[in-house]
């Protein structure tokens, strides 16, 4: 074994060189993403006019402008992503509002366009609803003024809806007799049932200068409640209501229309007017 003298032993040990410091390289700031802030305000005010029923067409213009600029923006090296993520959201969001701008805005025009309108009454004088049931008005129901198939409006009510108004003057409960005598081939009554004829005026409250035909609907509905149609009955009523006919402001049209309805419960059924086709149905008695 080697043997170290005394002053190998005790020899002093030379200090590491130092080890060489260098200073953290200071961060590159970012330049400002001029485009992603112009697809950041294009956004905004798309957004905004996308909640606007009547702007809505300007949201829809502005906001795919900003999505595009908005992906632009994001693959500028360099720059700034903060305004181009939030431009590209709102972009999506705003969309997606003015989609449901757009469907609500829809339904309430073509709600508007193809009902027949508010509905009044004016019930005849004299008119009693004692033999009907009760019911009960509330703002949300407003069966209490068109008429139920649980209280219906008396005979000679007039119903105005939109451009016309109809009124039921009378029902003859019992006209298999007339209507076979009017037409020889008229066929009588199916078995079990019985025709009815219910008088109808209905008259146009439009200013349309070509007039308008009067394209009410009436129909019987059973005490079981189904709905009979006068097309069910192939008869010529006498004196029949002219649905063909086109009526100027002011004029009115009368006629009868028939119906073959059950004989037991004849007087039990109701008749569902709608003077507009498209409109609210009111329910009128049949005695």
């Amino acid at each position: 074994m080697t043997q170290l003298n005394e002053d190998q032993q005790f020899a002093p040990v030379p200090p590491a060189a130092p080890t060489p410091q260098y200073a953290a390289p200071a961060p590159v700031k970012k330049e400002k993403n001029v485009l992603g802030l112009v697809a950041f305000v294009v956004a905004v005010v798309g957004f905004v006019f996308a909640c606007i029923p009547g702007a809505l067409i300007l949201g829809w213009v502005l906001l795919p402008i900003a999505f595009i600029l908005s992906l632009v923006s994001l693959f500028l090296k360099g720059k700034g992503k903060g305004f181009g993520i939030t431009a590209l959201i709102l972009s999506v969001v705003g969309t997606l509002v003015g989609v449901i701008v757009f469907v609500s805005v829809v339904a309430t025009s073509f709600d508007e366009a193809f009902s027949g309108g508010d509905t009044t009454i004016t019930t005849p004088e004299g008119s009693t609803d004692d033999a009907a049931p009760a019911v009960e008005e509330s703002a949300s129901d407003a069966a209490s003024t068109t008429g139920t198939r649980e209280a219906p409006l008396p005979i000679g009510t007039v119903i105005n809806q939109g451009d016309w108004s109809v009124t039921v003057n009378s029902v003859n409960l019992n006209a298999t007799d007339a209507i076979t005598a009017e037409n020889p081939f008229n066929q009588a009554a199916p078995e079990g049932s019985v025709y009815i004829l219910a008088n109808v005026t209905a008259t146009y409250t439009g200013d349309d200068a070509n007039g308008s035909m009067p394209l009410i609907s009436v129909a019987y509905v059973t005490a079981d409640g189904n709905t009979i149609e006068t097309y069910e009955s192939v008869v010529l009523a006498p004196e029949p209501f002219d649905f063909a006919s086109t009526l100027y402001a002011g004029a009115s049209a009368t006629g009868n229309i028939a119906f073959a309805v059950p004989a037991d419960t004849a007087a039990q059924g109701v008749l569902a007017v709608t003077p507009n086709v498209i409109g609210d149905k009111a329910f009128v008695a049949v005695q």
